[in-house]
């Protein structure tokens, strides 16, 4: 404490204003010296303890803030006292728990990288080892024009596939990490559902199923035309691979007061009771699955919706058929 400067330059102004007071005293009486001598020397010793207690509540922080440094933030230094000691120990304690609540979020980051790579790791090994088997068979010589021509198009379909994995993995990273800027425009959801529909009309008319579109073209809802499209196209996709030949999809949509919604309608297999909580999973395949299935259509969905103040739940009953909701509520109550 004593090798502090401003403690040096404090003692060095406290004794000279208390010898410049005895001498003054001492011009009076030998008493008054006395008194004025014993009255320096009790508060500059209660300002030196004063100050030493003030040094160990500093020390003290110091060694808490160490321990935080390192990984320790089990400490508790909260005080209720009054001073400004006592709110900067608050201060501290309220800047630990924020420090204590990062590491907790880094560290789940960090698991669920792990988890997507691993995931990812697994999709791509299937896919590349089948591409390796064929690759091989096609350096035959001897291999008949036909069995050719028929492992170039596996190949070919497989690195499709592997576009369309890396591409949906891309996608569903940038939302996560929150990198794409959802527009928040008026969107018509008569729109939205034309532009979804699009793509899937071809297998639909493969499969000779039918879908009806029933709302009132006024209603609408605040999000992005695009990304909302894409979330759309992934669960019409479901629907048709879930829908046998000849089956129908519905497409209806309302507004109220509170929100938008769409809700979308199929006949098919359904979905099995003990698969709907996990439905919206990544990477998660339910037993009516198809063997091409990856299981991210849907989680790519969930993750757009979501960013979009909109929430999505799936319903499946007995006799079969799924049938999924979106809401996209007008504020966040």
């Amino acid at each position: 404490m004593l090798r502090n400067r401003e403690i040096q330059i404090l003692l060095l102004f406290m004794c000279t204003v208390s010898v410049a007071a005895i001498l003054a005293a001492a011009f009076l009486s030998s008493a008054a010296a006395a008194l004025v001598f014993i009255t320096s020397a009790l508060l500059m010793g209660s300002s030196l303890l004063f100050t030493r207690w003030r040094y160990r509540e500093i020390e003290k922080l110091a060694y808490y803030l160490r321990q935080i440094s390192s990984g320790n933030d089990s400490l508790d230094v909260r005080d209720n006292q009054e001073g400004e000691l006592s709110i900067l120990k608050n201060d501290i304690y309220k800047v630990t728990l924020k420090l204590s609540e990062q590491r907790s979020l880094l560290q789940q980051d960090k698991m669920q990288l792990t988890d997507a790579i691993s995931d990812i790791s697994h999709q791509l090994k299937t896919p590349l080892t089948s591409m390796t088997v064929m690759a091989d068979l096609l350096s035959d010589p001897k291999l008949p024009v036909a069995k050719r021509m028929e492992f170039t198009h596996n190949i070919r379909v497989q690195l499709e596939r592997i576009d369309w994995l890396v591409s949906s993995l891309l996608k569903l990273s940038k939302i996560d990490a929150g990198t794409i800027p959802f527009k928040q425009d008026q969107v018509k959801v008569e729109e939205l559902v034309r532009k979804a529909l699009g793509p899937v009309l071809i297998p639909m008319d493969i499969k000779s199923q039918t879908v009806s579109v029933m709302g009132d073209d006024k209603v609408t809802f605040l999000g992005d035309l695009n990304w909302t499209a894409e979330a759309v196209i992934n669960i019409l996709k479901n629907c048709v691979e879930h829908t046998p030949e000849g089956g129908q999809i519905a497409i209806r949509f309302s507004e109220n007061t509170l929100f938008t919604e769409i809700v979308i309608t199929d006949n098919g297999t359904g979905i099995p009771k003990e698969d709907i909580p996990y439905i919206f999973k990544r990477f998660y395949k339910g037993k009516n699955a198809s063997e091409g299935s990856i299981g991210i259509g849907l989680a790519m969905a969930h993750s757009i919706i979501a960013r979009q103040n909109g929430v999505i739940d799936v319903s499946s009953s007995s006799e079969g058929g799924a049938q999924f909701r979106i809401k996209f509520y007008k504020q966040v109550i």
